[in-house]
């Protein structure tokens, strides 16, 4: 995609907001909920998180910190509190959010950043592999999905944003510090 055909934030706005993200649905909670655990397995209730991303919803936030876990929230759209991208955390969760990255290199350069040692990104998007026939593909039909990542990026990006490993559990993918 030309970046000239990206969506406006307007657009963009308006197809987040159609989006029913009830944070008490129990189908909404179930959808993240291999998020939360992967992230309740690494860390403690004590550790600090980032929802980067958080969107008109943050369900992982709630589920996260109905379990005593404290979490940060950030959305440029929803949540635009920039004092939350000064912090330094022990992970940083973003679901189906990079996916919506216009400039990838420089948001994966922020969380990277963000990271303390020990530190992980947990994040969830649907993943283009060699056996998806693109052209039929609903995932890139939604129009604010502007960039799509192969196992194979994964790997690259790994390596460029200095991360330890890398883990892809079908659509869940965490990088370690």
């Amino acid at each position: 995609m030309d970046t000239d055909d990206y969506p406006t934030p307007e657009e963009e706005i308006f197809r987040y907001e159609s989006h029913d993200n009830d944070v008490e649905d129990p189908r909404y909670q179930e959808f993240v909920s291999p998020l939360v655990e992967k992230i309740m397995d690494k860390f403690s209730p004590d550790s600090l998180g980032l929802d980067f991303g958080s969107g008109t919803g943050p369900v992982i936030t709630k589920m996260l910190t109905d379990q005593g876990y404290s979490i940060n929230t950030f959305d440029p759209f929803f949540d635009n509190n920039p004092d939350a991208l000064e912090l330094d955390y022990d992970y940083i969760v973003s679901c189906e959010v990079m996916e919506h990255f216009h400039h990838p290199h420089r948001e994966f350069t922020k969380l990277r950043s963000m990271l303390n040692p020990g530190g992980a990104l947990f994040l969830k998007t649907d993943i283009y592999t060699d056996d998806i026939d693109f052209h039929s593909w609903y995932y890139k039909s939604d129009e604010t999905h502007v960039i799509f990542y192969h196992p194979d990026t994964l790997n690259l990006m790994k390596s460029e944003f200095g991360f330890s490993q890398l883990d892809i559990d079908g659509r869940h993918i965490t990088f370690l510090i």
